[in-house]
């Protein structure tokens, strides 16, 4: 079992990753908090999956447990399912000595973790991701939110996990969609700061998700290492953890301008990823070659990278309103290179002409 640890003084906490885990979470969730009541929050994907063995595994370790299975997909991710979590954590009788499982993808761990940030005051939860998107990134880190109609994350809190378990064998049970979720974030952490890993997947792409499955242990490794190195030393995201957003500020304002039910976030963040490199190396601040190494990468993956028929002058308005903009300051991360980029601070008018790229 590969475990690594975020580094945060007393709020510190490991991330097993290792086949077969789900079948451990009671005994590795006892490690920590020793057996109190457990409430399981899943979706109705990932339910008929995986939610009879955790809530066995966590029988077995003594926890009382309770389950509730909430409908998939973005929409969920709203205050009506946070009001939904808040009368089943009280009818299942939750005390701030218990704990809440979110059991599924970056979704369920999104809303899970900001209805145990605000419930109580703050209850203790364990991130089990079954999706490759959470596994690499949601999960970590302690960002937990939920959507608004005008935008995406807008509501939310900084609340780490006491526990998170990555089982890579879940990953095999995703579909099409989810597993190219998972794969613009990975992308991410090789453009960002990762050159081995971008070069590992160049390598390993031409021979599809079986090949890529073969060395899912070691791409999750540098994903996770590298999110809990950022975490560590930017916990409230005001300076380093900013890079993680990379693609992002087009990604989101896609995903609000097609009120969620178009591209996924990891598709929607490959498309952000390309269009803002072909820009920024054409303006010549990012090295030549750097974005067809990246086009390169996405088509082989499988990965969108040109926009979607949205007007430009909608897609800027709304990454007005995203939360890494401060007044009429955005703030947008570029590539150097592959494996290393830096925070550009700069406004929506830097976006213009990003639908003819």
């Amino acid at each position: 079992m590969q475990t690594i640890t975020v580094a945060l003084g007393e709020r510190s906490y490991p991330i097993h990753i290792e086949n077969g885990l789900l079948d451990r979470a009671g005994a590795l969730l006892a490690e920590q908090v020793g057996p109190c009541a457990a409430a399981i929050v899943t979706d109705d994907n990932v339910a008929p999956l995986y939610l009879r063995r955790v809530e066995e595994s966590l029988q077995a370790a003594g926890f009382r447990t309770a389950s509730v299975v909430l409908p998939h997909g973005e929409p969920t991710k709203c205050l009506d399912s946070l009001s939904r979590l808040y009368t089943f954590l009280c009818e299942a009788h939750i005390t701030r000595r218990d704990v809440i499982v979110a059991l599924g993808g970056g979704v369920i761990g999104d809303l899970t973790g900001l209805a145990a940030a605000t419930y109580l005051r703050g209850v203790r939860f364990v991130q089990i991701p079954t999706t490759l998107l959470a596994q690499v990134d949601s999960s970590v880190g302690g960002k937990v939110a939920v959507d608004l109609p005008q935008g995406k994350n807008l509501v939310g809190a900084f609340w780490q996990p006491t526990l998170v378990l990555c089982d890579p064998e879940t990953l095999r049970t995703l579909t099409g969609a989810y597993w190219r979720d998972g794969l613009g974030e990975v992308v991410k952490y090789g453009c960002i700061s990762d050159a081995p890993l971008f070069a590992l997947l160049e390598r390993t792409a031409p021979g599809g998700r079986e090949a890529l499955m073969g060395v899912m242990d070691e791409i999750l490794r540098h994903c996770i290492e590298a999110k809990a190195e950022v975490v560590r030393q930017d916990e409230r995201d005001t300076g380093l953890r900013m890079t993680l957003n990379f693609g992002h500020t087009i990604a989101h304002a896609v995903e609000t301008c097609q009120h969620y039910t178009g591209l996924r976030h990891g598709e929607a963040v490959a498309v952000g990823m390309s269009v803002i490199t072909r820009m920024t190396e054409q303006r010549g601040e990012t090295a030549p070659g750097t974005a067809g190494r990246l086009d390169g990468l996405l088509d082989a993956l499988g990965l969108p990278r040109q926009l979607p028929g949205i007007p430009e002058t909608a897609l800027r308005q709304a990454m007005g309103l995203d939360k890494k903009s401060l007044g009429d300051c955005l703030r947008v991360i570029v590539l150097d290179e592959i494996g290393r980029c830096r925070i550009q601070e700069t406004n929506t008018a830097f976006f213009e002409g990003m639908s003819g790229v």
